[in-house]
């Protein structure tokens, strides 16, 4: 390879140089009209603040009344304190007290020797025998009779004031 003499690379160079300058220095007047323009489409403006109503102090007029914390009626509850109707605690579970009272369908009766049970099935669909005395839901409920038409039990539920009441509840055959 032959290289050149360094008086002519130098004029190449600044040949070079000034062809780089010159094209940089074309007109942009094009260029700032656009810009121009685009300012004076895009004017922003802020909205007001809105205008805030003055505070208006709040007198609360209800200290004199009764506490709704507190039971309304003491008479009530220590009567109910003193009741003995209260959950069975130390009877063992039976298993279809682990599924709520509504989600347990009465699907038929079967008879045995004088004895009618009933049949319910559970939301895993696995069909239970009962009978007058079990236990089925979630609230203490003790089956009380079996008839061809439907299953009656006794639930035993909180009063809200410490105590339990008992209710009626039953299962009716094909209800969904």
């Amino acid at each position: 390879m032959r290289t050149l003499p360094k008086h002519i690379t130098k004029k190449i160079l600044a040949i070079g140089l000034i062809a780089i300058t010159s094209s940089c220095s074309r007109d942009n007047t094009d260029l700032y009209t656009f810009i121009e323009q685009t300012k004076s489409k895009h004017v922003g403006s802020v909205q007001p603040l809105p205008q805030f109503k003055p505070y208006k102090n709040f007198t609360y007029s209800a200290a004199d009344l009764r506490d709704p914390f507190e039971a309304a009626f003491e008479e009530e509850k220590d009567n109910a304190s003193e009741s003995s109707l209260r959950p069975n605690i130390q009877r063992p579970k039976e298993p279809l007290e682990s599924f709520p009272l509504d989600t347990l369908r009465m699907v038929g009766i079967l008879e045995q020797n004088e004895q009618i049970w009933g049949l319910i099935k559970d939301p895993n669909n696995v069909v239970h025998r009962i009978q007058a005395g079990n236990y089925a839901g979630q609230n203490e409920g003790q089956i009380i009779s079996v008839t061809e038409q439907q299953i009656d039990l006794i639930e035993i539920i909180p009063d809200g004031l410490g105590a339990y009441i008992e209710r009626e509840a039953s299962l009716a055959i094909g209800s969904d």
